[in-house]
């Protein structure tokens, strides 16, 4: 998503009172996008400016505002993401122009996430649909499934039965089905509106037959069901975080982001119910933030594994069943 930055040539299409000499000279209501704002690029340097001036905040995909309005653009415009320079001097209609304005300024005023706006996340190259009913897609295990299972699962074909828990949009249920091809995935969620977008993923994925969902919270209604993986990504956020937290956050589920006064509620049923739902050699992965310090010092006699990833080794444990039993 990166640009040229190179001033684009006239456009062959008519824009009466185009005129680039005066750009700062335009006046517009709410309601109407800028006259001015004919071309691609157009609408790039006038997203960045408004995000900049806006001071959003940048946390759902990516990290800067330049990725985030070539995202919002194309794809408002139904335009390939990896290909910004080929459009970068296409003239828009005027209904392309509304619909942009209406994106850009929904982002930039209201703060709301880019992901809901265009109801696509992506996660390690999979695109997930989302709405608000789910937090959007942003977890360490994307790259873990993709690059590091040898550190925690010699073989994945050996997974035969795997467990997503808290899965919201589904998206790691989907990843594990295709990490894991002999596995039969169970994806689990205590929102009955967060298992509709889910399933709407597994099908769009294919997965229907091996994913199955079920509405519980954690193990509440897998009966003695028995694993050899657990994967969790759960609500870990603070009590001082969420008082703390970028308006784009506040669009999301808090019931999928808040975990008590020390972010560890939902850490701590997990240690403690694990075990009855692991085969003897079963592994607990769980992702926690940034919260390492927190666990360990609620924990102090699990032998935590942290797993490397690429915001260094403090955000996702492995825990072994024998780990569990002896606590």
């Amino acid at each position: 998503m990166n640009g040229d930055g190179h001033e684009h040539p006239a456009c062959a299409c008519e824009h009466p009172g185009h005129d680039h000499d005066h750009d700062d000279d335009h006046s517009h209501d709410d309601m109407a996008p800028p006259e001015e704002l004919i071309t691609v690029r157009d609408w790039l340097r006038y997203a960045v400016s408004r995000f900049n001036r806006a001071e959003i905040f940048c946390g759902h995909g990516v990290d800067n505002t330049y990725d985030e309005a070539a995202w919002l653009i194309l794809a408002t415009l139904a335009l390939p993401l990896e290909r910004l320079e080929s459009f970068l001097d296409a003239c828009l209609p005027a209904d392309e122009r509304l619909l942009l304005y209406e994106n850009i300024e929904h982002r930039a005023r209201d703060r709301i996430p880019t992901a809901y706006l265009l109801n696509e996340a992506w996660l390690n190259g999979y695109r997930f649909y989302v709405d608000e009913r789910v937090i959007v897609p942003r977890s360490y295990f994307a790259n873990l499934l993709a690059n590091g299972i040898s550190l925690w699962i010699e073989d994945s074909e050996t997974v035969t039965a795997a467990l997503d828990l808290c899965t919201g949009s589904g998206c790691l249920a989907v990843l594990m089905a295709d990490t894991f091809p002999n596995a039969d995935i169970v994806a689990a969620d205590v929102s009955p509106e967060a298992l509709v977008v889910a399933e709407r993923n597994i099908i769009d994925y294919g997965f229907g037959e091996r994913i199955e969902l079920v509405q519980s919270d954690l193990f509440g209604n897998l009966g003695g069901r028995l694993f050899d993986l657990i994967v969790c990504n759960p609500p870990y956020v603070t009590a001082d975080a969420m008082a703390t937290l970028p308006d784009e956050y506040l669009h999301e589920p808090q019931l999928a982001l808040a975990a008590g006064e020390d972010g560890l509620d939902i850490v701590r049923r997990l240690i403690s119910d694990a075990a009855q739902h692991l085969h003897p050699q079963g592994i607990l992965a769980v992702e926690i933030g940034h919260n390492r310090e927190l666990v360990e010092n609620a924990f102090p006699e699990l032998p935590f594994k942290w797993l490397p990833t690429p915001g260094g080794a403090d955000a996702v444990f492995l825990l072994r069943r024998k780990n569990l039993v002896n606590k």
